[in-house]
């Protein structure tokens, strides 16, 4: 308010006005601005109230200068008797330093004191109290969801996130697979993180190498490792290295855009493919190799990876897995992809199935509706139309069980893969817990190009955080990283390259709360400031290491929609680290 606020006389019969009312204060304080007002009724003056709301700013409740309004006429702080008429009286106000000397009845006072700060008082007091500062390294799935908790349930927390590309994402970006755009939307809500005022994003930074973790851990409260599972499981057998050879994450990193990967070449100009693994990346490279062009056409698959699979004489792909139908690792949203592809035909052999429809009777509804659709898929007859036409389908795909992988076969020459020597397996317990075990049979499985999809893999980033190479994760007590305090870890490296988004966001929430529940208990100390990348930016200014910031990676994503949009296509990913950096002028 301005020199003056203001009381009122009257009311309705039996009414205390305003009384249990919520934000009742501040409508009459905002109506202590009208000077002299007579108003008849309640609705004409939650009218007026209303239209002096927008106009108030400063004067109200939610201003510094606001003042509630004391009762008048009765000296009491009660509410007067019943009249039929309101009637505002203005209260005169001394103002020193900013701060109203109000002649206010006990219950006004008290009404005054209680009410919850407004938000800008919040906002002033906050920003005298210390800022938790928190580092995230890694721009996955794992980092964002870990900033997001952390800056939704602390109001003063500041999250920088580092990666070591110049884009943000990770496997949102590079692991998702090009026709599953929709998977890709919680790209737009990391992206409200990375704009949030309390957080920063900094690519093109290899921590472990451009800024260690103890370097890191000086300049921040709190420091946080998501940076995922960078390298694949090896199969461990003779013939791995030959030509032909690829792992999934290499062959998936090719047509997904990874730098590291852009230069893989793959040859496919044999006719069949073997996938050793049963998962959803197993299910997803299959269904990139089969699927007709018009389709990736439209998708953001690279066009170099696109021209390469024009070529591709691949019609045939076979994937293979150690155990039985019950412990396939991928899901009925992607087995229904791969039956429904146009121009291929499913190939399952019923005698792998003999008996499961009263052993998944009890099984848990996902694997349950999984392996029914298996069984209907394998031993469905094709109607006479549709098997006509299934005969002149050019391509195929099926499934093999219970075969292990001993040998990549060369050709004569010692330098292609031919085939590989598979080891025929009987399960020893059931459900997820069976286990392969080899029954001394063999069989030999012609193919000209081996993918193995037998898993990702973490590696240590820094000599100075605990690793344990047997499981390829960080040793960890719900994110804490053992012995390490104010050092934590959320997704793969935490856990173990496993799951899918839901399952990351689960556990990155995990590990947040963590550092949420030390903030607030004082294990994590923030009574002394840190600098933050205030430290962490003079450090790689001394190294020649110059940062990404969002706002340039955004220039980068529109020279990317941009091209794509020239193309018929969401976007075209820029591949070449160099070629992003001149983009945005490093």
């Amino acid at each position: 308010m301005g020199a003056g606020g203001a009381g009122w006389r009257g009311g309705r019969a039996g009414e205390r006005s305003g009384a249990g009312e919520p934000g009742a204060m501040g409508e009459r304080a905002r109506a202590a601005t009208c000077r002299g007002v007579t108003v008849r009724g309640r609705t004409a003056m939650r009218r007026r109230l209303r239209e002096r709301q927008g106009r108030g700013a400063g004067r109200g409740w939610g201003g510094l200068g606001a003042v509630p309004p004391r009762y008048m006429g009765t000296g009491s702080g009660r509410a007067p008797g019943p009249t039929k008429r309101w009637r505002l009286q203005p209260v005169r106000v001394r103002v020193r330093a900013g701060i109203p000397r109000l002649g206010l009845t006990r219950r006004s006072l008290v009404s005054f004191l209680t009410a919850p700060f407004p938000a800008g008082l919040r906002r002033w007091f906050s920003a005298r109290a210390p800022a938790p500062k928190i580092c995230v390294v890694g721009s996955g799935p794992a980092g964002f969801y870990t900033a997001q908790h952390i800056l939704k349930h602390n109001d003063l927390a500041q999250v920088d996130i580092y990666e070591k590309l110049p884009v943000p994402f990770g496997l949102v970006r590079f692991g998702v697979a090009p026709d599953h755009p929709e998977v890709k939307n919680v790209i737009n809500t990391f992206t409200q993180t990375a704009r949030s005022d309390r957080c920063a994003y900094y690519g093109n930074v290899t921590v472990g190498r451009d800024v260690t973790v103890a370097e890191l851990q000086q300049a921040y409260h709190a420091v946080v490792l998501s940076y995922g599972a960078e390298d694949n499981r090896v199969l461990g057998i003779p013939g791995e290295n030959l030509r032909g050879v690829y792992s999934a994450r290499a062959f998936v990193g090719w047509y997904n855009g990874v730098p590291e990967n852009r230069d893989l070449k793959p040859d496919l100009s044999c006719e069949t493919a073997l996938i050793l693994g049963h998962g959803n990346v197993a299910l997803d490279i299959a269904r990139i190799l089969l699927s007709p062009l018009d389709f990736l056409r439209k998708t953001d698959i690279t066009d170099s990876s696109l021209a390469a699979l024009a070529c591709s004489k691949v019609k045939r792909v076979w994937l293979a897995g150690r155990r039985g139908p019950l412990q396939v690792a991928f899901t009925i949203k992607e087995l229904r992809e791969m039956i429904n592809l146009p121009g291929t035909q499913p190939v399952l052999n019923p005698a792998d199935f003999t008996g499961l429809e009263n052993a998944v009777k009890d099984a848990p509804r996902p694997r349950k509706r999984l392996t029914e659709l298996m069984i209907k898929t394998a031993l469905e007859k094709p109607r006479e139309k549709a098997a006509v036409a299934q005969a002149a389908v050019p391509r195929q795909w099926g499934l093999k069980f219970q075969r292990s992988p001993q040998e990549v076969l060369p050709t004569a020459d010692g330098m292609r893969v031919r085939g590989v020597r598979m080891a025929l397996t009987r399960l020893e317990g059931s459900g997820d817990s069976a286990k392969a075990v080899p029954t001394g049979d063999m069989e030999e499985l012609e193919c000209g190009l081996v993918l193995s999809s037998i898993g990702y893999r973490s590696l240590p980033l820094d000599p100075a955080v605990p690793f344990d190479t047997q499981h390829g994760i960080i040793p960890n007590n719900s994110g804490r990283v053992m012995g390490v305090p104010g050092l934590y870890c959320s997704g793969w490296v935490k856990r173990g390259p496993v799951g899918v988004i839901i399952t990351t966001m689960n556990d990155s929430f995990d590990t947040a709360q963590s550092v949420l529940e030390d903030l607030q208990g004082g294990v994590l100390d923030v009574s002394v400031s840190r600098e933050g990348f205030g430290a962490v930016g003079s450090i790689l200014r001394s190294r020649g290491i110059r940062p990404v910031s969002f706002s340039e990676w955004e220039k980068i994503d529109a020279a990317e929609v941009a091209r794509g949009k020239a193309a018929g296509k969401p976007r075209e990913k820029i591949v070449d680290p160099q070629e992003m950096l001149q983009l945005i002028g490093h």
